[in-house]
């Protein structure tokens, strides 16, 4: 626990002794040993991230079941790796519905789509909708919300595709995102061609959960090793009721590496309706946050540790079973 006691002399607040602690926002007290991770998170975030790997990272933001998050997690994530300076092209794979493009405030400038590209009627640079709050970030489309499903449409038109934004005249992009339609049908086929590495958003309940596991089999079965799990929608105050696996229950089931833990907001709702993607509020929410730490990781291919939730002593509910 973070003791809230007065340093006992003031000798160690010294600028020649500790630097860090010479903040306005902090004071009159600081705590001491446990003041510095804290010191070092806060500066971590005014540098640029370190690019790890090779350019471009072909992501595909996947889960199996719908309405776990997959597309609000592209739009933050790949706005906040935009404020970092990292060029990122976000694909909507959802052939027939699509809605990234809603969630970035972003459809009504959609003229062009990827169907367009490839049938000849328009360039690849038309169809690619650039932010105008952020000139890093662009998207593309597949098709067009009322138009036919293009029965044609598969992976190797999708790898066309990442082909030509690494070959274009503006430059290849540091990260390729591919918002995946749920299921596992052609789509998500599709969706995962092209892809390198994966993001797994999933949230704490077993319908979700057996549905990840089903994925994960598939994402290895086509090559794709770097796989990284997002846990999204999270309560504490049901995991400390047990009426919600933790976290660390979640990754002792599926086995995943951990790049995030997204609390529940309500605020997500209000900026999904506004067009307004959540790492852009401020003052920053939990959940926005939640987010920008995840991309940051993302860029270092960087993983975070679980936090075990207290739980009431003696008490053993449903989820003991699934290691709880």
């Amino acid at each position: 626990m973070l003791s809230l006691k007065p340093p006992s002399s003031t000798s160690s607040l010294s600028p020649s002794s500790n630097p860090f602690l010479f903040k306005p926002l902090f004071k009159p007290y600081f705590p001491q040993k446990p003041y510095f991770p804290t010191i070092k998170s806060i500066l971590q975030y005014n540098r640029k991230p370190q690019f790890s790997g090779t350019s471009p990272r072909v992501v595909v933001i996947t889960s199996g079941k719908g309405g776990v998050g997959k597309t609000t997690t592209t739009a933050n994530i790949g706005i906040s790796l935009a404020r970092h300076g990292f060029s990122v092209v976000a694909i909507d794979a959802d052939v027939g519905l699509r809605n990234l493009d809603l969630l970035l405030g972003l459809e009504n400038r959609v003229n062009y789509t990827a169907l367009e590209v490839l049938n000849g009627d328009c360039r690849l640079d038309q169809a690619l909708v650039r932010d105008k709050r952020w000139s890093h970030f662009e998207l593309l489309c597949i098709s067009k919300p009322r138009s036919k499903l293009p029965l044609g449409f598969g992976g190797k038109a999708l790898i066309w595709l990442v082909d030509a934004l690494k070959h274009r005249d503006e430059g290849c992009p540091d990260f390729i995102l591919i918002d995946c339609p749920a299921g596992i049908d052609a789509g998500f086929i599709t969706a995962i061609t092209p892809a390198n590495e994966a993001i797994l958003v999933t949230t704490p309940d077993i319908t979700a959960l057996r549905d990840a596991d089903r994925v994960i089999g598939l994402l290895e079965c086509d090559g794709i090793k770097d796989i990284k799990m997002m846990v999204n929608r999270v309560r504490t105050d049901m995991i400390k009721g047990e009426d919600m696996m933790s976290v660390l229950d979640v990754q002792e089931m599926l086995g995943l590496a951990l790049l995030g833990v997204i609390p529940d907001d309500s605020e997500v709702i209000r900026s999904t309706n506004r067009g307004y993607p959540l790492v852009l509020n401020r003052p920053p929410t939990l959940a926005g946050l939640a987010f920008e730490q995840a991309a940051w990781r993302l860029v270092e291919q960087d993983s975070m540790t679980a936090v075990m939730v207290e739980e009431q002593p003696k008490k053993r509910g449903f989820f003991s079973l699934f290691g709880g």
